[in-house]
Parts: C-alpha cells; sequence; structure tokens
C-alpha cells in the first residue's frame, strides 16, 4: 500500500556535515527523521542540538530500537559495508553516498546483500538529475547524435585538494583520491548518458604530485576530521575507457590542475555532437545542416533549473512510499563504476597496461590475473 511521504520514517547513519545536508534534505521533502547514529560523541551532540534527533553510537543500535522504513549512510567509505549489509538484511531501503565502497571486494560484498534483499538501494550519484543531463540522454536514445563512438570527459579542478587531516586523503578510508571522490561522479554520469553500455577495458595513470603542497588545498580541513592525517592518494588521474560496442571514452581527473576548472561531458557521433557543462547545467549541440548552403549550427539547450540532490531526495522517499525500486542510481550500476575505478588503479599500478572488465574480475592483460 502506497504510503505518503511524511509516513517515512528515515535513519541517518553519519552525522558529520553530509549526514546534515540529506536530514535537511529529507525534511525539505516531506520525510520523517526520525534518528540518527555516529560513533563519535561530538558529532551525535551536536546532531541532537541542532535538529532535536534522538541519536545512537552504532548503526546497530539505531536499526535494533527505531521502526525504519529506510535508512541513509552517509559514513567515510570504508564505514559504507556494515551498514548497507544490515539495512539490507533488515530489508530496509538504502540510500547510499557514493562511492559504493572503499574496495572492489567490499562493492561486492554490498551488491551480495542488495541481491538477496527485498528492499532496493540507490546509491547519490545526484548528477544524474540534472534536467541539463536528462536532456542529453533522451537526445543519445532518440538516435540525435548517430552513433556515439567518441567521449571526452572531464572533472578538473584548479585548486582542491583536500587538507590532510581529511579521511578523504587516506587510502585505507578513503579506498582512493580524486579517483574514488569525484571521478565517480564523472563516470557514472557519463555512463548514464550512455544508456550504461558494458566496460570491456581500462587504460589508465594515477598521480600524486600536489598533495603533499598546502597551497594546492582549498580547506584547511575538507569534511569531517575523521583522517589520519596522511596523504597516500592520487590527486589525479587520467584514463581511457572501451565498451563491448566500440565506444572509447577517455577520462581526466584531478583534484589539481594547473588549468581551467572543468566539468564536462563531450559526446562525439555520427550525425552531431554534444556537450554537457555538469557544473553550469548547460547543454550545447553541434551539428551542421544544409538549410539554404551547407552551414555548422551549435545551439544551447534551454532548460528549467533543478536541485538535483532535492530531486534524487524526492526519488529515494517516493520509492519508499510505493515499495517499488526507482530504477535509477542502481547498487548494480555503482558497482560498475567500481569496477572501471580497480580498473584504472591496477593499470596504474602496471605502468598503464590494459585492464580487462568482466561481470566476475578484473584482469590485467597478459599473463598476469590479480584475484
Amino acid at each position: 500500500m502506497e504510503r505518503r511521504n511524511e509516513e517515512i520514517r528515515v535513519g541517518i547513519v553519519g552525522l558529520g556535515s553530509m549526514g546534515h545536508w540529506h536530514t535537511e534534505l529529507v525534511e525539505n521533502a516531506g520525510g520523517d527523521v526520525v534518528a540518527g547514529a555516529d560513533v563519535v560523541e561530538d558529532a551525535r551532540r551536536h546532531y541532537e542540538r541542532k535538529w532535536g534527533i534522538d541519536t545512537y553510537a552504532s548503526h546497530e543500535d539505531l536499526y535494533a530500537d527505531e521502526r525504519l522504513d529506510a535508512v541513509i549512510v552517509t559514513t567515510p567509505n570504508k564505514f559504507h559495508e556494515p551498514a548497507a549489509v544490515d539495512a539490507f538484511e533488515a530489508d530496509v531501503d538504502l540510500l547510499l553516498e557514493k562511492p559504493l565502497a572503499h574496495t572492489l571486494d567490499s562493492a561486492e560484498r554490498i551488491a551480495a546483500a542488495a541481491e538477496d534483499s527485498d528492499a532496493f538501494g540507490m546509491v547519490g550519484f545526484h548528477n544524474r538529475f540534472s534536467n541539463a543531463a536528462t536532456a542529453l540522454q533522451g537526445y543519445v536514445e532518440e538516435g540525435h547524435l548517430g552513433d556515439v563512438t567518441r567521449v571526452e570527459t572531464n572533472y578538473l579542478r584548479r585548486r582542491g585538494v583536500p587538507g590532510r587531516g581529511s579521511w578523504f586523503t587516506s587510502s585505507e578510508i578513503a579506498g582512493g583520491g580524486a579517483l574514488v571522490d569525484i571521478g565517480v561522479h564523472i563516470i557514472d554520469l557519463t555512463l548514464h548518458v550512455l544508456g550504461y553500455p558494458e566496460v570491456t577495458q581500462v587504460s589508465g595513470v594515477a598521480r600524486s604530485e600536489f598533495g603533499s603542497r598546502d597551497d594546492y588545498a582549498y580547506l584547511e580541513m575538507w569534511g569531517d576530521d575523521a583522517g589520519t592525517g596522511a596523504f597516500d592518494v592520487e590527486d589525479s588521474a587520467m584514463a581511457m575507457l572501451q565498451t563491448a560496442d566500440g565506444q572509447t571514452v577517455s577520462l581526466d581527473v584531478a583534484w589539481a590542475t594547473n588549468g581551467e576548472r572543468e566539468e564536462t561531458i563531450s559526446l562525439r557521433g555520427t550525425e552531431a555532437g554534444a556537450t554537457l557543462d555538469k557544473a553550469a547545467g548547460d547543454l550545447t549541440l553541434y551539428e551542421t545542416r544544409d538549410v539554404g548552403t551547407a552551414h555548422h549550427v551549435d545551439s544551447t539547450v534551454a532548460v528549467p533549473e533543478r536541485n538535483c540532490k532535492e530531486a534524487q531526495a524526492r526519488c529515494f522517499l517516493d520509492a519508499v512510499a510505493t515499495g517499488e525500486s526507482p530504477g535509477i542510481n542502481t547498487i548494480d550500476e555503482a558497482l560498475v563504476v567500481q569496477r572501471v575505478i580497480e580498473g584504472i588503479y591496477r593499470s596504474s599500478d602496471h605502468d598503464g597496461r590494459l585492464v580487462r572488465l568482466k561481470s566476475d574480475d578484473v584482469a590485467v592483460e597478459g599473463p598476469m590475473t590479480l584475484d
């Protein structure tokens, strides 16, 4: 039986800045956040003071004591798995912040738990809810661009290395650097507008050039102080992806670069091209026509503004209310992104050698296979 959003009882696991953000989104969408959980006492106290909502010292206690319809997990990446798996085992619908996990093995365990559960899971790739991205996906689906064979994908910051006190720079906790943090967004969005084709092989190089330089960090502390002070992750990565249909995707991701900031996806098709500016929400089409005389046409697609994060929250709560998965931002799709990222890291570890991706394996080309 379908319920109203205000009847949906939501728990928040992870009460740092992302937990506060999701609480506000749920409240604005009409849901009811009934309790939260965090292992850090200061985080619990701050959350209780701000929201007047009860908290628990563990997600286990939260799940056991509260009658929850949905859970939103916003912990550091390393701690996604226990909170997510326990939610699925309790058949509670889940919204999990990106990435799926800090390692591929952990991501696969989450996906297995989701497969065995009567609940559904969404992963927080909120950029999909951009109207410009939705329009671009529509142009691709309708064949307006012809066969899309080449894609250029970039997510580059000029000075955006997290401070070394943040968990974002700890490989143990985050699982990686720029690729895991911002790369997941642009990889997911690229595959999404292409209809999530099968990625068959990747090659890439990950580098750490600026992590030790304070002038490349735009915040002393980024996120919550749950880190070790280490910087043992990459701050940039370049890669090439190939799909089963022969499409090639060039990927450039960086927390810092001495160049222009860029968040774009450029598709090159046999009939037309298009560029999506993720940050600005702009979409431009590139066509050639023969009206009167042959000429080029660059068209700006004007779409209504949309708050992607609010749209994602409403989509999640509406799906919980109906009891049916929304079929977007799925766990399986997030697992594909995790495999791509693992492939890039393995390629980089072996001098950029080609890595083949399969549904159950990530293997370096040649006689060596990594389990």
